[in-house]
């Protein structure tokens, strides 16, 4: 069973003593394990600033967060965001005349991830890397529930970095032998995007690489129904060449004689 990623990295990176803001399942900040609630006025602003990774101009904080007036009752409301936040208690954001910054001992789970997500696509995963994943599809949902153009943009950035994360850690645990974390970590892209052909393909390969025939064709055949159903369109050749080549070699008589010959030893 896979270490929950989140509880992983923050374990690894966090000495207890800084606060971590949680955008997944958030916003919301943990400090030493004690989980603090962040005032509802205050979030977007902080995700805002966290995701930018460096300083925000408080003109483009306050224009993105609250375009509906002038620049004057934006500012106030920028102004209005930051006070509620002091509330806290916490230094989380670095402030002066004209940006914004989050304060850099503040660890961000996203960055955490993004992290991950590098290192695992690397030609030399660290194999702690490989043995941590989300505990369900939705657990990295980035700021679930808000649909501003900026959000949006922000969680699709993420969704498209995490599926080829956990692609390329579901081949890397099929090459060293770990097929059923490596059917686990495919079987989470495939959930949320159910089209996505190159996830299809490294769940029939972690099937074949535990030399499960049955079940890596009933994948090829459930994902080519639903291509013609949604789609009208086939899987691609490299998809369909992986069973075939796969048959082949077990059907060759050289593989056939290989078994004889290592009976006929015993």
């Amino acid at each position: 069973m896979f270490p929950d990623i989140i509880r992983v990295l923050v374990q690894r990176e966090s000495d207890g003593v800084h606060p971590v803001l949680h955008l997944f399942g958030g916003p919301f900040v943990s400090l030493n394990g004690r989980r603090i609630e962040v005032p509802e006025g205050s979030k977007r602003l902080l995700a805002f600033v966290a995701l930018r990774s460096g300083r925000v101009q408080r003109s483009c904080a306050a224009g993105t967060l609250w375009p509906g007036g002038d620049d004057c009752r934006a500012a106030g409301n920028l102004r209005s965001a930051l006070w509620r936040l002091n509330k806290v208690g916490l230094e989380l954001l670095d402030v002066d005349k004209y940006a914004l910054t989050l304060h850099e001992r503040v660890l961000v789970d996203q960055q955490l991830v993004v992290a991950w997500a590098a290192r695992v696509a690397g030609e030399q995963p660290p194999i702690e890397d490989l043995h941590a994943l989300p505990s369900t599809p939705d657990a990295l949902d980035l700021l679930p529930g808000w649909y501003e153009d900026w959000a949006l943009l922000e969680r699709e950035r993420f969704r498209q970095r995490l599926l080829h994360a956990l692609e390329t850690q579901s081949r890397g645990l099929t090459r060293r032998g770990h097929h059923a974390e490596a059917i686990d970590a495919a079987l989470l892209v495939v959930s949320a995007d159910p089209l996505r052909e190159s996830a299809q393909l490294a769940l029939v390969q972690a099937h074949l690489g535990e030399n499960n025939w049955m079940e890596a064709r009933r994948c090829h055949d459930a994902y080519a129904e639903t291509l013609r159903r949604e789609l009208g369109t086939e899987p691609g050749r490299e998809f369909s060449a992986l069973l075939s080549a796969h048959l082949q070699m077990r059907r060759s008589p050289h593989n056939g004689s290989a078994r004889r010959r290592s009976t006929a030893t015993h």
